[in-house]
């Protein structure tokens, strides 16, 4: 059952969501969110949000950390894990233990790595609207807590939240449209990776930091990330105008 401030913080969140979805919202920002939302209700220690291309491929849309994002990324490359099996299935995989061969013996690669990186058990949700799966909501927790019913019910809530994000509430009717808005934000997200990328290497911290140095500086300025990171890769920003985070060595940087 949840707690009076679970409930409030949930309430504030759907609020927060439902600002957001006005016309030509940022859905990556919204996404990244999302996953640390998450992160904060469920008590879990990641999340991440793949979602499906024009072609049925999975891609990462969006993490709470670059690890998960990395760990999202062996997931696809390998074909395997509990995030593709619900992307497939449709149905959600709840409360894996990834230290048990038996429960992993589908995706043995997966849940060596998934290890490695410090998870002992994860969850994957269906990204769904109606009939439709688009995606997967993949949840990691470091220590061996189970989620409840009510915690995946919530988690499903938020993976509904997620869809309706992406699809911008468009009627199944609407596929091309759809199909559109799902590549768009594909698309985005690549750039938004490559700024990633070498803004942590031009501010020598970590790509998680530089991240949320980047999104700083386009949310304080009603900026879309996807618009301000095509600006940086085509060389039309100065990426020296974005305060460097706290983390970063002041002696290294260059670019």
């Amino acid at each position: 059952m949840m707690t009076m401030a679970r409930e409030r913080r949930l309430a504030e969140i759907f609020v927060e969501v439902a600002d957001s979805l006005v016309e030509d919202f940022d859905v990556i920002d919204l996404l990244h969110r999302l996953s640390a939302r998450c992160v904060e209700l469920l008590d879990v220690s990641a999340a991440g949000i793949l979602l499906v291309d024009a072609h049925g491929e999975l891609q990462i849309i969006a993490a709470s950390d670059e690890h998960t994002r990395l760990l999202e990324l062996f997931a696809l490359q390998h074909d395997q894990g509990p995030c593709v099996e619900c992307y497939r299935t449709g149905a959600a995989r709840t409360n894996i233990d990834l230290t048990r061969a038996e429960t992993t013996a589908a995706w043995p690669h997966f849940a060596r790595q998934a290890r490695e990186t410090g998870y002992v058990t994860t969850h994957a949700i269906p990204l769904r609207l109606r009939n439709r799966v688009v995606g997967a909501l993949n949840l990691f927790q470091t220590t061996p807590h189970r989620l409840g019913d009510d915690d995946i019910a919530l988690a499903q809530a938020l993976a509904d939240v997620a869809t309706i994000a992406i699809l911008q509430q468009r009627t199944l009717e609407q596929s091309h449209v759809e199909n559109s808005q799902l590549e768009n934000a594909l698309t985005s997200r690549i750039l938004i990776e490559q700024v990633k990328g070498f803004l942590a290497e031009r501010w020598n911290t970590s790509v998680d930091d530089a991240f949320a140095a980047f999104r700083s500086y386009a949310r304080a300025r009603h900026l879309r990330l996807s618009d301000l990171a095509a600006r940086i890769v085509s060389g039309d920003f100065d990426t020296a105008a974005i305060p460097a985070p706290a983390t970063a060595r002041p002696g290294d940087q260059h670019g």
